[in-house]
Order: C-alpha cells, then structure tokens, then sequence
C-alpha cells in the first residue's frame, strides 16, 4: 500500500520520497519549500499541496474508492524517462479545484520541456458509454483500465482551472493518452476551467459519459483537439480550439489532425450503437492554420468532421481557417441523423481555405442521398466567410499568443440564438448575444498561459 499524507513542511509518508525545492513560474503567491514524487497506487483518501512540487512520476493509480485533493496553485511536474500518468479510477475522486490567481498546473519538468514530457490526466466513471472501447487507451494494466456503468448521474469530482502541459503518450498504434481523458465520466463530475498546451496526441478525448463542461481551452496540440466517442452525450460551452500550423504528430491510414472529430462507434461494430456520441455545443471558436505560412502541414484536417455514426448538435460557433471543410459528414449514419433534424449544425460562421468549399461529404455518405446542396440548405442561419478577416478578430492566428476577442464591429457579438436544447436547464448561458467563445469579456486572463 502506498499513501501520500501531506501536512506542510513534513516529510512524505508510506514510501513517497523527498528532493529538493523548485519555484513556481508566478501563477502561485506562496513559493512552494519543498518537493515530493507521486507514484505507484493511492488507495486512501491523498491531499497534494501547494507548498510542494510534485513529481509524477510513471502511472499513478488512484484507486479504491478514495479521493484525491489537490490544492490551488500546485505544481505538479513530470520527467522524459517516466512520463507521469494520473489515472482516477472508476469509483474514485479527483478534487482539483483551483482558481483563476492559482490555477493548479500539470507540465513538463525538464529544462527543454517538449510534448510527451508528462503523459496526461484520466478519470474513469460509472456513466453510461455504447462499448467501442473495452478498456481504457493507453492503460495497459487491467487492474485499473475499465469504464462506464448505468449511472449517467455518477459523480468523479471536480476539475477547475486546470492546466495540463506536454502531455501525451503512445503505448502502441492508435493507444494513446492524451491531455485530459475522460471515460464513462457522470454529470454529477464539475468540469470548467482547463487548458491543454502542446500536447503529443488530443487535447481532450471524451469516451463515453455525460458530464457538462464549460470553458475549455486546446493549443497547440497534435492531433484532434475535441474528440468525441464511445456515446459521449454532454453538454459544453465556451470552448477555444486554436491550431499550430507547424505542429501535427505522426498521421498512419489517411487520418488528420482536426479541431473537432467525432465517432460513435467503430473497429467493426455497428455505427448505430446506443446511446449514440452526441454532444451539443455553443459559443465555440475553432481556429485552423489558415494556410498562414510554408510552413503548414500536409496532414492538418478539418473543422468539424463527424464519422462512424456519430451526432450532433452546434450552434452559436466560428470555424475560421481550416485546410479541409469546416463541417464534414463522413458517414451514411451520420447524414442520415442530419437530414432528420436528430443532428444540427446551426447559426454558426465558417470559413475554410480548402479548394472545394467549407462543406463535404464522405464516400460512405451515398447511401443517405444527403447532397452537398442538401447539407448547406439544411446548416441553417451558417454564414461562410470569404476570408478568415472577414471575422474581425483581434489577432486570431498568432501562435505565440493568439488574440480571439472580437474587434468593434463585429458580427460575431451579436445574433446567438438559444432555441431547442440549448436551454438553461442544459446548463447553457441563454443570455450571451456573440457568437464564437469570447464576446466582450475575456475569461482566459489570469489562469492560462500561451507561447508554449
């Protein structure tokens, strides 16, 4: 058994070990005094404190039913040769509640710190999921790989202003950890607050579950920065997805990075298998690489691109500089659920540089008898810009520090619609007038941090 039972200024107990002090970059106005290393398995009731940095080290376990806290404002690094994995168990608790002054930080505890420097964060629960996967990506040990149950209402904790950096680790082909991962996670979880920078694979994968989130931001990141799957069924607002164009990670079988991608159901099972991937989304921007420079890849992707049955509902957002379509539907399911009205892409504004316009269906679409014609009529109240300028964002693709708030003028602060779902008792904010994830108030300032 191990146990991490911290009170200030002591000595770790039940076999952690001790090293010396390192200082937090500023985001914290107590100096940490000391140091501490997390690994192997938690399996009673664990607090990490502020006053520490932690080094996670390998996969660490949090398990039998326990909790863990982490305090606001703590650090908590990882190193090259032991890329730290939090792994919260189907049945445990993560309580990682921080601020906007102290934000509580997972990253990199090397000199030169470089995507895959940690492995990332991932919560299991009890909610319900469709069976796509059967274990956890990137979570070998069986002991503490399984997700999903009955109880959409289950609760996993808390996890407010977060931010997770150069995660991402790859165990073998198409079994990765991402930045944050989410598995079968209830409603009853608090989700809000987190920032996920230079990460190795996805930004965020959610598989499974029905939890609500809101104000979630990917930079940077490799591959997919919102990946749905397994019937994940949530709720989410405030969302940022901003791309570097010269950073994708290694691309097998024709696939590519996008800012939204999702599936409900593959690997030879049915597409239709319920509950079906189906999250709905307002007040997203999603920012692609614009063909700003030489130097974008060839394997970035699409905007929206929804595949292997998956539905969807999006409104009130802003696709801006995507190398392919801005919404693509790649699969006879999929178009079927849009043609119907179970799926809606609606007041939203796109813009895309790719050669065949901002719309486009996949291949295995022909089944449904959806058209390209069909599909833009059906997007209804979507403007297509001609040019991502047209938007009027501040400095919408600086990388080194990107500038999302609308400028005067702007289109984008007014004419968000609320109707059907997108109701206050789904836990969306019906009152916001602009489109996209920021109006006049910036709500990233304070806890998030860019150039990385």
């Amino acid at each position: 058994m191990k146990r991490i039972n911290i009170l200030l200024a002591t000595a770790l107990l039940s076999g952690m070990l001790i090293g010396g002090c390192k200082k937090d970059s500023g985001t914290d106005p107590v100096a940490p005094v000391g140091e501490g290393t997390v690994s192997g398995v938690i399996n009673t009731n664990t607090t990490l404190t502020k006053d520490k940095v932690w080094t996670l080290s390998g996969y660490v376990y949090v398990t039998n039913n326990v909790t863990l806290t982490i305090e606001p404002g703590t650090k908590i690094i990882s190193k090259r040769d032991k890329a730290g994995v939090l792994v919260i168990t189907r049945g445990s608790k993560i309580m990682a509640k921080g601020t906007a002054a102290s934000p509580i930080v997972f990253t990199s505890g090397e000199s030169n710190p470089a995507p895959g420097d940690l492995g990332g964060v991932v919560v299991a629960g009890s909610a319900t999921g469709n069976g796509n996967h059967a274990q956890m990506e990137g979570v070998s040990d069986t002991n503490y790989n399984q997700f999903g149950g009955t109880n959409d209402a289950d609760n996993s904790g808390a996890l407010q202003y977060i931010r997770i950096e150069y995660a991402g680790k790859s165990v073998n082909p198409n079994d990765e950890v991402n930045g944050l991962s989410m598995y079968g996670v209830g409603n009853g979880t608090t989700v809000d607050h987190i920032q996920v920078t230079r990460g190795l694979d996805d930004a965020f994968e959610f598989f499974g579950g029905s939890f609500n989130a809101k104000y979630l931001v990917a930079y940077n990141c490799a591959d997919d920065d919102f990946d749905f799957d397994d019937g994940y069924h949530g709720n989410l607002q405030y969302l940022i997805s901003f791309k570097d164009p010269a950073f994708t990670d290694t691309k097998t079988g024709g696939d590519v990075s996008n800012n939204l991608e999702w599936d409900n159901n593959g690997s030879g099972k049915p597409y239709t298998a319920i509950p079906n991937t189906h999250a709905r989304i307002s007040n997203l921007t999603a920012i692609g690489p614009n063909n700003v420079s030489s130097t974008v890849l060839n394997n970035y992707g699409y905007g929206a691109r929804f595949r292997r049955g998956a539905q969807f509902e999006i409104v009130n957002s802003v696709f801006l500089g995507s190398q392919l379509a801005s919404f693509s539907i790649e699969s006879a399911e999929s178009a079927t659920a849009f043609i119907n009205g179970t799926s809606v892409f609606k007041n939203n504004v796109i813009q895309s540089v790719a050669a065949n316009g901002a719309f486009s269906l996949g291949s295995d679409v022909t089944a449904s008898g959806l058209t390209i014609a069909q599909m833009q009529t059906l997007a209804t109240g979507v403007t297509v810009l001609t040019t991502a300028a047209d938007a009027k964002l501040t400095d919408g693709f600086n990388v080194a520090v990107p500038k999302l708030m609308p400028l005067t003028g702007s289109t984008l602060l007014a004419g968000a619609s609320f109707a059907g779902n997108f109701t206050t008792a789904n836990g969306f904010d019906t009152t916001v007038a602009f489109k996209g994830a920021l109006g006049t108030t910036d709500w990233t300032t304070g806890w998030t941090v860019w150039g990385k």
